[in-house]
This record gives structure tokens, C-alpha cells and sequence, in this order.
């Protein structure tokens, strides 16, 4: 029972660091799941001090994922209106069923967002590489902090290994 649920766990962490580079696959919350599974393993107890302080990080960092493509729009001189463009544009890109929809559509719902707020296209499309920079940034955000998730797991594994096998 406890090499299964291991090899689980260690399936959700690396779907979980596949997931920061990969937008259809939601990184940090697979990888706190497959830290929450290591710690379901009969012998090795809960660790509510651990798991809450990471599920705390998963939650901080699933929220940036959604703002930081907007704070990139506003950066690079976009309005009010080019930021919920990029928001609604991750949105969709999240869930459109072709390739690339999670960097393309953040970018033409920022765009989009700056025509009608009457700007140039010169500044929609400042606005619209600001929110490509945004997302750039989120993604790269999100593998730091599930190579972090898997590197924990990995020292939990080795401190536990005669539990495990």
C-alpha cells in the first residue's frame, strides 16, 4: 500500500512541475496534492504545520497565475480595460482546445481590451506584449515553486524511505 500510494504521489509531482510549463495542467495544486498523498502513507503522519504553509504558497500562487499576465498589461502602459481583456483572454486560453490558446488569448483579450478602450494599435500591442510578458513571468514563477514542491517531496522520501519500501 505505501510504494502505491508513493508512486501516486510522485506522479501528481511530476504532472505537477510538467503542469508550470504545461497550461492545461493546473502545476502547484498537482504537485501540493502529490505532497498531501506522500503524507496519507501509513507510518509517516500528517504534517499539518508542512501542508498548510504549502498549501498557503499553492493558493498565493495559483491567484498571481491569474493576476501577473494583468499587472503586465498595466505595466506596459495598457488601461483598466486591456487588463480584464488579459484576464478574460487567460480565462478562455485556459480552457480553448487548440495549441497555444494559454499564451495567444491572454494576448488578443489584452489587444482587444486596448481598441476599445480607443487606443492605438501601437499601444494595444505594447499592452498586449506586456501581458505575454505577464504570463511569461507566471509560468516561470510556477515551476520555481513546483521544482521547490518536488526537491521537499524528495528530501520527505528520503527521510522516510525504510516506511516506504
Amino acid at each position: 500500500m505505501e510504494i502505491i500510494l508513493f508512486i501516486v504521489a510522485g506522479i501528481f509531482m511530476l504532472l505537477g512541475v510538467a503542469g508550470s510549463v504545461l497550461p492545461v495542467l493546473p502545476g502547484v495544486p498537482l504537485s501540493w496534492i502529490g505532497l498531501l498523498i506522500f503524507y496519507l502513507i501509513p507510518g509517516i503522519g500528517l504534517n499539518y504545520l508542512f501542508l498548510g504553509i504549502t498549501l498557503g504558497v499553492t493558493i498565493l500562487i495559483y491567484i498571481l497565475d491569474l493576476i501577473v499576465p494583468a499587472l503586465g498589461t498595466k505595466k506596459f502602459g495598457g488601461s483598466r480595460k486591456g487588463m480584464i481583456g488579459a484576464t478574460i483572454g487567460l480565462i478562455i486560453g485556459i480552457f480553448a482546445p487548440f495549441p497555444f490558446a494559454i499564451l495567444i488569448c491572454p494576448f488578443l483579450g489584452a489587444f482587444i481590451g486596448e481598441i476599445l478602450n480607443k487606443s492605438g494599435s501601437r499601444t494595444a500591442g505594447k499592452a498586449a506584449f506586456g501581458s505575454f510578458i505577464g504570463l511569461l513571468a507566471s509560468s516561470f514563477m510556477e515551476f520555481i515553486v513546483t521544482f521547490a514542491f518536488l526537491i521537499l517531496f524528495l528530501y520527505q522520501f528520503w527521510s522516510y524511505k525504510e516506511i516506504i519500501f
